[in-house]
C-alpha cells in the first residue's frame, strides 16, 4: 500500500479546503490527468499498470484521519475547529475517480463529484501513479546514485555567501516513492539544519512535516483561482474574487497570492494596493522567474510598497543551481523562498514523469489558466481559452 495516511498531501489542499467547506461547499468539479513528456525518450506507456494504480486508489479510499493527525491539524493556527470537525468523518469515494488504459498506451483519469470530496485525490494519485510507474520500471532502483546526487546538491547550498538560503521541499506529487521521499527529508534536516537555525525551511508534505517536526508549507493552488472562474459573479472579476475571498477565509493568514492563473500582467493588474499591502508576497510557477521577480520588485515600489517586507516565492521546476542564481540576484532586495519539487524527490538518474492533474471544469463550465508557460495549460475548450484570453487581454 503505497499512501498510508490521508495526511501524505500537501498542505495548500487542506488550506483552499477549509474554504471550500466554508464558501463554496456545493460546487462540483472535474479533474483530468496528462503526462507532459508521455512518448518522450525514456519513458514508458502507463496503460500496463492501470490495475495496480485501481488497487492503491481502492486502498486510499479505504482510509480516515487518525486521532493524532486530526489533533496535529487543529494545532495549527489557520485551521478551524469546524473543519477538522468535518475531516473526522471525512473519507475518499473510490466512484469519483476512473483510470482507464488508452490505445495509445497512456492512462485516462478523471476524478468527477462535489469539489468537498475530491479535492483530496490529486495529490495521492499523481504519488501513486508514480510509484507504481517506477517500482516496475526501475525494480532495483539505483538509491546510490540518488545519494550522490543529493549529496552534490547539499554541497552546492553549503558554498560561501549562502548560509541565509532557505530551500523547502514541494516534491510530494512526483516523488520517486515514499521511502525515497522520507530519506531525502531526513538527509536534508541532518545536513542543512531545519527551521529558523538551518537552511531547510520546511515541507509541504503534511505527513512528513508531522512525523519530522518540519514546517508544514502552502496557501492556494491553480485550481482555487480556476473554480473562481465559476463561482464569482463575473469571469473578469474572477480573480479578485478568489484572492477576497482568500482573504475572508484566513484574515491576513497565509499570505501568499498565487500568480500566473492568467499570466503575470493580469496578475498585477488585479493585484492593487489593497491587496499588496494585505498578501505577503507571490509565488512564481510558470515563465522567466528573473523577469518576474523584477516585474513583482518594481511593481510593490509603484504602489509604495517596501519591496523588502514581501516575500517571493519561486517553485516553478527548481534545481539547486537556478535557486542559487535566484537568491544571488534578489537576495537583500525582498524575503526569499524557494520550493523545490521533482529535483529534489526524483532524482536518481531517471527520467521522471511529468504528470499532472487539473481541473478543467466547475459546476459544468470550463475552467483553465492561462500560464506563462504555454505548455502549463490545459483546457479541452479553445472557445473558453480564446474567450479567458479576450476578457483578460491576454494575447
Amino acid at each position: 500500500m503505497i499512501i498510508t495516511s490521508l495526511l501524505d498531501t500537501d498542505l495548500y489542499k487542506f488550506t483552499m479546503m477549509q474554504v471550500v467547506l466554508h464558501q463554496f461547499p456545493g460546487a462540483q468539479v472535474e479533474y483530468r490527468f496528462k503526462c507532459r513528456n508521455a512518448g518522450a525518450p525514456g519513458v514508458s506507456d502507463l496503460a500496463p499498470y492501470v490495475s495496480e494504480i485501481r488497487e492503491e486508489i481502492r486502498a486510499l479510499c479505504g482510509l480516515h484521519f487518525q486521532d493524532a493527525e486530526l489533533a496535529y491539524l487543529r494545532g495549527m493556527r489557520f485551521i478551524k475547529s469546524d473543519f477538522v470537525d468535518f475531516l473526522g468523518l471525512f473519507h475518499l469515494n473510490e466512484k469519483y475517480v476512473s483510470v482507464k488504459a488508452l490505445p495509445t498506451g497512456e492512462i485516462e483519469v478523471v476524478i468527477e463529484g462535489p469539489w468537498l470530496h475530491t479535492i483530496l485525490f490529486e495529490i495521492p494519485v499523481l504519488a501513486i501513479i508514480n510509484e507504481v510507474y517506477f517500482r516496475n520500471t526501475q525494480k532495483l532502483a539505483d538509491v546510490m546514485e540518488g545519494r550522490k546526487r543529493l549529496d552534490a546538491k547539499i554541497g552546492l547550498l553549503k558554498g560561501e555567501g549562502l548560509a541565509a538560503l532557505k530551500i523547502a521541499d514541494y516534491g510530494t506529487r512526483r516523488r520517486f516513492g515514499q521511502a525515497w521521499h522520507e530519506e531525502v527529508l531526513r538527509t536534508l534536516i541532518a545536513r542543512l539544519g531545519a527551521g529558523s537555525a538551518g537552511q531547510f525551511a520546511g515541507t509541504s508534505n503534511v505527513l512528513f512535516a508531522m512525523k519530522l517536526g518540519l514546517t508544514p508549507l502552502g496557501t492556494m493552488a491553480h485550481e482555487y483561482l480556476q473554480a473562481c472562474q465559476a463561482l464569482g459573479p463575473r469571469l473578469r472579476d474572477s480573480q479578485v474574487f478568489g484572492f477576497e475571498s482568500w482573504a475572508k477565509e484566513y484574515r491576513g493568514d497565509l499570505g501568499i497570492a498565487l500568480s500566473d492563473v492568467y499570466g503575470m500582467s493580469a496578475f498585477l493588474r488585479d493585484f492593487d494596493l489593497y491587496f499588496c499591502k494585505l498578501f505577503d508576497g507571490a509565488r512564481h510557477d510558470s515563465g522567466d522567474p528573473f523577469a518576474w521577480g523584477e516585474r513583482l520588485i518594481e511593481h510593490y515600489r509603484k504602489n509604495r510598497v517596501d519591496p523588502r517586507t514581501k516575500t517571493l516565492i519561486f517553485s516553478d521546476a527548481l534545481t539547486v543551481p537556478r535557486t542559487i542564481e535566484l537568491y544571488q540576484q534578489f537576495r537583500d532586495r525582498c524575503q526569499l523562498a524557494f520550493g523545490i519539487g521533482t529535483n529534489l524527490t526524483n532524482d536518481l538518474g531517471y527520467e521522471p514523469l511529468q504528470i499532472v492533474i487539473k481541473m478543467v471544469r466547475c459546476n459544468g463550465q470550463p475552467v483553465a489558466k492561462l500560464s506563462d508557460t504555454p505548455s502549463k495549460n490545459m483546457c479541452d475548450d479553445e472557445k473558453y481559452l480564446a474567450y479567458l484570453r479576450q476578457v483578460f487581454d491576454i494575447a
